[in-house]
């Protein structure tokens, strides 16, 4: 398992456009999923260690972000045939088991992880309401064991200061996890 950290924000970056089958048998666009207020795209998937530290707090998280008007995907791109655990059925599995408040995707061509430069599990982009990325960092403290429960939430707040001024953050600290599994070692 190769732990990675991801890139600084490019401020203002549009979305790239995505159109994913969900786990709900729905296919899914950036359009489609963005709130009133914005969008926060996450490469997740079930196997990483950072990522399931996480889970309760990303779905906590989302939740909460929708109040302010902001909407979440979550986009699965590993080869399932490396790594069972992320395969297809098992999306439906942990989305259902952890009651996921948010379309999960999945990205089987790897075709829109590449097109976002998603390096990792997890991976974050948080959008404002004009589709411009401005967060692009962890969720908190966490790596792979959670974090103390009265850490700052780092996503939270950025993605709640992007709903309301529409710019996130100046300082932002990288999101820390595997590296995406890429099919045939390709990337």
């Amino acid at each position: 398992m190769v732990s990675l950290e991801t890139p600084v924000c490019e401020f203002d970056k549009p979305v790239e456009d995505f159109s994913l089958p969900g786990i709900d048998g729905k296919i899914w666009t950036p359009e489609i999923a963005r709130g009133e207020r914005g969008l926060l795209v996450m490469f997740i998937c079930n196997h990483c260690p950072y990522v399931k530290s996480i889970r309760e707090r990303i779905v906590r998280d989302t939740r909460e972000l929708k109040e302010y008007g902001v909407n979440t995907v979550a986009i699965m791109s590993n080869d399932p045939t490396e790594y069972e655990e992320d395969s297809f059925d098992n999306m439906k599995k942990i989305a259902l088991e952890f009651d996921f408040p948010f379309p999960y995707l999945l990205d089987e061509t790897q075709q829109i992880a590449k097109a976002y430069g998603a390096v990792c599990t997890p991976d974050f982009f948080g959008y404002n309401d004009k589709m411009q990325l401005q967060y692009r960092g962890r969720l908190d403290e966490s790596r792979k064991e959670t974090a103390a429960a009265n850490v700052k939430r780092d996503l939270f707040d950025a993605m709640k200061q992007v709903a309301q001024t529409g710019r996130g953050p100046e300082l932002q600290i990288p999101s820390m996890g595997c590296s995406i599994k890429w099919k045939n070692n390709e990337q």
